[in-house]
């Protein structure tokens, strides 16, 4: 098929509908392109030529792509809880100020994700990630000339400004697959978070010892570089064109796929379903159903932020607890625990080693979610993991060996990996896509407000009382749990959807409250 299109053509389309698309459950089957195929047998939606195309080499390219921006998200984050031990020595910082290194992060996230979601939806997916990145790379490079305190703390705000962004990597990721294929995909592009820490745990094993901390933010921010520079590869998001009136832009990538995947492209003509009202805050709560989802995925993302980073902040924490006193938990009444600025105590190669084996259990935590998510649905599969992280973060609360209390974190750090990924697989697929990118944005920075208070428990609580601190995170993800079972949708074999939706009382069939028009381009 040629896409042969005048300018004619593309002011007036060849021929028009007054039907009106609109989304809401939908299912494998239909899903919210349903009604559409009255219009004439010889239309496509973008998501039946997604779904005819299938998954091929366009997507594995993809996939590596996106997989590169989580793996330097990773590794930005994973560098906080590496050098909050260095810097508290070498400026003899209390540790509410350790503290407040990992927190300017997630409070430049927090302001920002919405912020973020919002460019998405509006300006395109593309443009969004590849601001979000360049900006995160130049900020994270200069935090390496930092010097002090004051310094550190607003680069590295400036640096979760701008990671606050990268999430919407998934966005634009999701959108290229068939139903088939999303879940396994996302997690398996979730891999290169696990091996963005794994790497940084590593690197810091070489660098930290003999170049020191600047040295390592400024080789953990090159990721970042490299990947804005691939980024000119990356097509825009057909659905997004599709919805802001540039049919043709999501043909040809369209096109483009199937002749990557050496598949053909479905007979007939593109349907357009263009929409002005794109990235609404207020459309997140538009239905009864998805304003109960939202704030169901706001519990659940909050939680799984606040446990994740959590864990990764107490792990180093706890390792120093036995170091320092060569016993399970520090007493309450120990001065030498509130007198930071007369000891402190730096990682040593034992702790960057036992760190690194407690960071590959994220692996472990993705095969088992990637084992079940299929199986048993995306909120049984949530619920599970949240359960497994509470029972061996009350596990923790024992006091033994350190080579069991590294099981026991290596378990932990598995269960609320595999969580906060069948997050990232689940919410981009219970939105529709004019607002997908701001849905996953306000997640995102709902999760960072967990993010903001989890080093005053992990950092700060610690140090008076390992089994409140330990027990705080386990009762959050008890929580997370049931909310996961509380959310009114199942995604599992869903199609991906396009704008919110309601249903005729009478006719019980799906109509259209956004005033959305058709449009039929030719092949």
């Amino acid at each position: 098929m040629e896409n042969n299109h005048s300018s004619d053509d593309r002011s007036e389309p060849k021929s028009t509908s007054t039907a009106a698309s609109s989304v809401g459950n939908g299912d494998a089957d239909g899903g919210t392109y349903a009604h559409l195929r009255n219009l004439t047998d010889d239309t496509f939606t973008v998501e039946e030529a997604v779904e005819a195309i299938g998954f091929g080499r366009f997507q594995w390219k993809l996939s590596v792509l996106t997989g590169c921006a989580w793996m330097a998200d990773a590794m930005e984050l994973m560098i906080l809880s590496i050098i909050a031990p260095q810097l508290q020595c070498e400026w003899r910082l209390y540790s509410w100020q350790k503290a407040l290194i990992t927190t300017v992060v997630f409070v430049g996230m927090m302001l920002s994700s919405s912020m973020w979601g919002n460019i998405c939806d509006r300006h395109g997916r593309k443009a969004g990630l590849i601001l979000c990145v360049v900006w995160t790379f130049y900020m994270g490079f200069l935090s390496s000339f930092s010097p002090n305190l004051t310094w550190i703390l607003i680069l590295r705000g400036l640096v979760g400004f701008g990671v606050g962004g990268v999430p919407q990597s998934v966005t634009l990721y999701a959108e290229f697959l068939p139903v088939k294929s999303r879940a396994a995909c996302i997690l398996l592009v979730d891999m290169f978070w696990a091996i963005g820490t794994v790497f940084e745990v590593g690197l810091a094993l070489l660098v930290m010892p003999t170049l020191g901390w600047r040295w390592l933010l400024g080789f953990s921010a090159l990721p970042l570089l490299l990947f804005s520079l691939a980024c000119k590869w990356i097509p825009e998001s057909p659905r997004y064109n599709v919805l802001s009136g540039n049919p043709e832009k999501a043909y040809e990538t369209l096109k483009r796929m199937a002749n990557e995947n050496k598949a053909a492209m479905p007979i007939g003509k593109l349907v357009c379903c263009k929409q002005e009202k794109r990235g609404r805050f207020q459309d997140l709560f538009a239905t009864k159903e998805l304003r109960k989802t939202t704030i169901l995925l706001w519990i659940i993302w909050f939680s799984c932020a606040f446990a994740y980073y959590g864990l990764v902040l107490m792990t180093t924490e706890l390792f120093q607890v036995q170091d320092s006193t060569q016993q399970c938990f520090r007493s309450a009444d120990d001065n030498s625990a509130v007198d930071c600025n007369l000891q402190c105590h730096t990682l040593s190669t034992k702790d960057y080693t036992d760190l690194l084996w407690t960071t590959i259990a994220e692996f472990p935590g993705i095969f088992i979610t990637l084992g079940i998510i299929e199986f048993i649905g995306r909120k049984k599969t949530m619920a599970v993991d949240l359960l497994g992280f509470a029972l061996f973060s009350f596990l923790l609360i024992i006091c033994t060996s350190r080579s069991v209390m590294i099981f026991f974190l290596f378990a932990a750090r598995a269960f609320i990996s595999g969580a906060f990924q069948a997050a990232y697989v689940y919410t981009p697929e219970v939105y529709p896509t004019h607002i997908r990118a701001i849905g996953l944005g306000s997640c995102s920075g709902t999760a960072r407000v967990g993010a903001i208070i989890t080093p005053f428990i992990a950092q700060v609580m610690l140090e008076h009382s390992e089994p409140l601190a330990v027990s705080i995170y386990a009762v959050v993800s008890l929580i997370a749990a049931v909310a996961c079972l509380l959310l009114p949708i199942e995604t599992k074999g869903r199609s991906m959807q396009e704008s919110a939706m309601t249903m005729d009382p009478v006719t019980n069939e799906n109509i259209s409250s956004n005033g959305i028009g058709n449009e039929i381009i030719s092949e």
